[in-house]
């Protein structure tokens, strides 16, 4: 495996340690606040907190105000429907369904990106689709799972428009901007929504849980720069254990029988299946698949 690409995905597995917190900081609000009012919250407070940072590199400018504009207003609705998620659902339950996004990353990197998928992607794309189905089980399946699904379909197009931003432009730009130009868009979910649970409390779990979520995005930012998008998405699985963890150490939270199956079809086979296959031709697969059926 290439350094950059172990760099890239160590860089990676640190960072999914700040996104689990920050799902945990969302679990903590109270009933009586909802999902745009935080989001407001959070967004405002983001941008304040970056705010030094960015001056403090002489308030660097981009050449790419478009994809940024187009990044803020996908993730930002992303965000509020994971949000919304995480306050009808377990954590673990929302991890699980969230963690789909690796293998979307992986599918669109082929798509759109131009970038190669191997056969055992291939493989543990098909199978995670199936550890998906069995999560949502359709004939038990909510408005919130669905929700928490199309989350992770925009954070999965938000980290490959990074794959768009030159290597040459600061990590702070992107988060000033991204925070900045969600701000328009999450005023108008909250006048949808309703202005709600407004406090000094929910000021102060904005503040931490943006320190997570942009400690995630900045070492997300440097992990995608690394190496290709398909060969580093694979430590965002890493995530699902530790919110896992933290959802029974905190919450009393566990997953099912059946949801440890369907979370185990989404992470394993991206885990195992290229290591399985490493240095083996597609000649050689075939034969082995071959000889298996025979037997």
């Amino acid at each position: 495996m290439k350094r950059a690409v172990i760099i890239g995905i160590g860089i990676l597995i640190f960072g999914n340690i700040f996104s689990a917190l920050y799902d945990v900081s969302v679990k903590w609000l109270s009933d009586d606040v909802n999902a745009a009012t935080f989001l407001l919250v959070r967004q405002l407070s983001a941008v304040l907190m970056i705010l030094p940072f960015w001056l403090r590199e002489r308030a660097p400018r981009s050449n790419h105000i478009k994809l940024h504009l187009f990044r803020a207003h996908v993730g930002t609705s992303g965000a509020l429907l994971l949000i919304m998620g995480l306050m009808s659902l377990p954590l673990a339950t929302v991890s699980s369904l969230f963690y789909s996004a690796p293998l979307m990353i992986m599918l669109m990197g082929c798509l759109f990106l131009k970038e190669k998928m191997s056969g055992a992607q291939s493989v543990a794309g098909l199978l995670g689709f199936v550890g998906i189905l069995i999560i949502l089980r359709p004939s038990e399946m909510n408005m919130s799972g669905i929700a928490v699904l199309a989350g992770a379909l925009t954070f999965a197009i938000n980290q490959l428009a990074l794959k768009k931003l030159p290597d040459t432009e600061s990590p702070i730009v992107t988060l000033m901007l991204y925070n900045l130009f969600s701000v328009p868009i999450v005023v108008v979910f909250t006048i949808i929504q309703g202005l709600s649970g407004l406090s000094w409390e929910v000021l102060g779990l904005a503040m931490v849980s943006n320190a997570f979520l942009l400690a995630y995005q900045w070492l997300s930012v440097l992990a995608y720069r690394k190496a290709k998008a398909s060969e580093v998405a694979i430590a965002e699985y890493t995530g699902l254990i530790f919110c896992v963890f933290f959802g029974w150490l905190w919450f009393d939270e566990w997953l099912d029988g059946l949801s440890w199956i369907g979370a185990g079809f989404i992470v394993l086979p991206s885990l195992l299946l290229p290591w399985i296959f490493a240095g083996v031709s597609q000649r050689q697969v075939t034969s082995r698949i071959a000889q298996m059926h025979n037997n």
